[in-house]
């Protein structure tokens, strides 16, 4: 049969539009995993794809393939900012998990831990009413806060994680902020991890994150 012009020009329209219709279909079991934090998950000061974040990403495509990463994290975002964002990234991203790595900045500007927890809670909860999984990443203020401060706040997190349902990291930096000389794993700034210890910070998330990716 001899064709048309027209008819060969929609003969070949319909092979160039066939692979992206094949794309999505091919890409349905495709699952997502939402970090939503502050610098400390935003690659603060470092090379990009260097941050702990990125490490996660490219450890999920050799052990866990099938899951996408999407790193929502801001530098100086805090609980109340994570909790305004949160609804438009569900709706956006519809992620199967959501990392939570919020907190450190509500001490930083002396927030109420209060008003942290609740935050925290909040999201987890949206997030696991939207389907998702949900970790709560702790984390720890230095002594210098006072004893009773720094032992609310780290308390916070565990609270949120029990009375939610989620998964927690006890805490992120576990291995860097708590050694001998620890200051060699940080910038100048002495809040921001180097590059050198983003890899013991993907080891604190790793174990807890692992089961909740079958």
């Amino acid at each position: 049969m001899r064709w048309t012009r027209r008819q060969w020009l929609a003969h070949a329209s319909a092979l160039a539009v066939s692979p992206a219709v094949a794309g999505p279909a091919a890409a349905a079991g495709t699952r997502t995993l939402l970090v939503l934090g502050d610098s400390l998950s935003a690659e603060y000061g470092l090379a990009r794809g260097s941050g702990w974040v990125s490490l996660l990403d490219k450890r999920l495509g050799a052990q866990a393939p099938g899951w996408k990463v999407v790193n929502a994290s801001i530098s100086g975002e805090t609980t109340s900012g994570g909790r305004t964002r949160l609804p438009a990234l569900l709706k956006q991203h519809q992620p199967d998990l959501v990392i939570l790595e919020l907190g450190g900045n509500d001490a930083l500007r002396g927030l109420p831990i209060a008003n942290t927890r609740d935050n925290l809670a909040a999201m987890a909860r949206s997030a696991r009413e939207a389907g998702a999984k949900v970790v709560v990443v702790g984390m720890e203020v230095p002594p210098n806060y006072g004893r009773r401060y720094a032992e609310d706040f780290a308390a916070s997190f565990a609270k949120v994680a029990r009375e939610t349902g989620a998964a927690l990291v006890p805490f992120l930096l576990r291995g860097v902020a708590d050694v001998p000389e620890a200051e060699t794993l940080f910038q100048p700034d002495r809040i921001h991890p180097t590059a050198q210890a983003q890899p013991t910070m993907l080891d604190n998330v790793w174990p807890v994150l692992k089961p909740l990716l079958r």
